[in-house]
């Protein structure tokens, strides 16, 4: 807690009337509890500005920063809603409609087709707000989609990863999505487009271990969590103590994983960039 906190929220709260003060008033950073005001934040697209943490974004979020103006999203596919009839503590159907209450989405995956830039480009955006990001049917065909979408306008695909992996409620069906998201990027590479894969806090389990390691480049965000299993599961398994920060973006980067770390204020700029690069065609003299 703080000064801003135990003293002046609670001043403003008793000088205007508690009703005229709302509680997302400040956020606080989850890196070093700074209190931030959220119009401030906003502006700062979810970064800190005592340290520079990159907070978790919405899917929403990040198709308006990285996308120019006027960029469409497109409608996904509906797929069966519990195939497994599955129930743990809650019935599956019930867990998916109030994540959808809550979110205002279908499910994890968000999909949309404009320019980075003025350059062309189909974006999909996974939803950690949304279960956790969790891979299913849904996440798996919105991902086809998109791949189909950009082979159709002959434009890179861009994809931001936010999971915990995939998605228990769906079984076999969502181990499934793996080989399909695989097949669905093979096809963005095979007609001879961009693959790039934008990996953010945090990416990990069947998404890690699917398409989002197969980028033909691959960005991240500032200390990203990025693995398959926990640290806790690996030092368990290997028996050995794990070096500091090793599931995160800057030990990867120095260890060859990742192309390049990208604060998010310039991820537009440089996702921009790159696809100049990568669609530039070099006129060959006769």
């Amino acid at each position: 807690m703080s000064w801003l906190t135990e003293y002046v929220r609670p001043r403003i709260r008793t000088l205007l009337g508690r009703r005229d003060v709302p509680e997302n008033l400040w956020t606080q950073c989850p890196s070093c509890q700074a209190m931030i005001f959220h119009t401030d934040l906003e502006k700062s697209q979810k970064v800190c500005s005592s340290c520079g943490h990159h907070m978790r974004a919405t899917a929403p979020e990040r198709l308006r920063w990285t996308l120019d103006e006027g960029f469409t999203r497109i409608d996904l596919p509906k797929v069966p809603l519990d195939p497994l009839k599955f129930r743990d503590t809650q019935r599956y159907v019930e867990r998916l409609k109030t994540a959808r209450e809550t979110t205002h989405l279908d499910d994890a995956l968000l999909v949309a087709h404009g320019t980075i830039a003025g350059h062309k480009a189909v974006v999909a955006a996974m939803a950690f707000e949304f279960m956790a990001g969790s891979m299913g049917a849904a996440v798996g065909e919105g991902l086809v989609v998109a791949a189909r979408l950009a082979v159709l306008q002959d434009a890179p695909l861009v994809v931001f990863t936010a999971s915990g992996g995939a998605r228990m409620q769906e079984g076999a069906v969502s181990l499934m999505q793996m080989p399909r998201s695989i097949i669905a990027t093979r096809a963005v590479k095979e007609a001879g487009l961009p693959f790039i894969v934008v990996l953010t806090d945090p990416t990990t389990g069947g998404v890690t271990a699917s398409f989002t390691m197969l980028g033909d480049i691959q960005i991240a965000e500032p200390g990203a969590l990025i693995g398959f299993a926990g640290a806790r599961v690996i030092e368990q398994t290997v028996r050995e103590k794990l070096p500091e920060g090793f599931q995160r973006a800057e030990y990867l980067l120095d260890h060859g994983i990742l192309d390049m770390v990208v604060k998010r204020h310039r991820m537009a700029e440089t996702l921009g960039r790159v696809i100049g690069l990568l669609r530039h065609k070099v006129k060959v003299a006769a």
